[in-house]
């Protein structure tokens, strides 16, 4: 009786679990099947589920585009997305072992003061941020999307917090062979790490390549933008094609799914040892 019980519980647990799949599956899959629609059965007030007739031309006009080079936009963000994620991982792992492993005056008011300015609203920083990028020149180019934000708060935290999980014994052990602490850093801390790491650099990589007010701001020909400001004025011009819009979002959406696929063993992997203790 309990066995059938059992059985009937996760039955219904699957049940739940498949509908709430499908309801927030069903947007990405009906943008995927409009990206493939002609215009008129993309225009059509009845849902079409299944393509008919099933066509490429959104992408092929999308894609070859010379008023909204789509392409190098993706490339753009993909650089932009790729270095500040890089950047991150270089600036917030220093940091958050110096916080979380080394004994100094100060280590906690330092790190209070980091954690303060995850409270402060991005927008407030936007004059400040376009000012410096002024300064150095970068206005207008993928530097101004990359450095600006690579050294946030959330990055320190977010290693910090996992580097407060690994066995203290391994440093001792290495102090013991005769490493310092940069080599400790290097060669067991860094290693140990790597699904923090690769969580970070996900995550970073997703809101670089999401972020569509701060590109708008500093980028300023065609040619420099961003896939989200770019698209953003390519709806604008095309507000009715809901099949090019589609293609777009399709087109957006590729590297994430991609990233999130080859990245996802090591996500999980951090998100269930971040609790975990020596």
């Amino acid at each position: 009786m309990n066995g059938d019980l059992r059985k009937l519980r996760r039955t219904l647990l699957h049940l739940v679990l498949a509908v709430i799949a499908a309801l927030y599956l069903s947007p990405l899959l009906y943008m995927l099947v409009t990206s493939f629609k002609t215009r008129e059965a993309a225009q059509s007030t009845t849902p079409q589920w299944i393509p008919d007739p099933f066509t490429l031309d959104a992408y092929r006009e999308v894609l070859t585009s010379t008023d909204s080079p789509v392409l190098t936009w993706f490339l753009n963000s993909l650089l932009a997305a790729t270095g500040h994620a890089a950047l991150v991982l270089v600036t917030a792992a220093p940091a958050a072992y110096a916080l979380a492993r080394l004994r100094f005056r100060l280590r906690t008011p330092i790190f209070s003061v980091v954690v303060a300015t995850l409270f402060v609203p991005p927008v407030v920083l936007l004059i400040p941020n376009f000012l410096i990028v002024n300064e150095l020149a970068w206005v207008d180019s993928l530097p101004a999307v990359i450095v600006p934000g690579a050294a946030g708060a959330f990055g320190v935290f977010f290693l910090r917090q996992f580097f407060l999980t690994l066995p203290g014994e391994l440093e001792e052990a290495a102090e013991l062979d005769g490493c310092n602490r940069w080599q400790i850093f290097t060669s067991i801390a860094l290693p140990l790490s790597r699904p923090a790491l690769a969580t970070l650099f996900l995550l970073s990589f997703l809101t670089n390549w999401n972020d569509f007010l701060w590109p708008i701001y500093v980028l300023l020909s065609p040619e420099s933008l961003t896939l989200p400001a770019g698209l953003g004025n390519f709806q604008g011009a095309n507000s009715i094609r809901y099949d090019l819009l589609m293609t777009g979002a399709v087109i957006a959406s590729v590297p994430v799914l991609v990233l999130y696929f080859v990245a996802q063993r090591w996500v999980i992997e951090g998100i269930s040892r971040s609790g975990l203790k020596g």
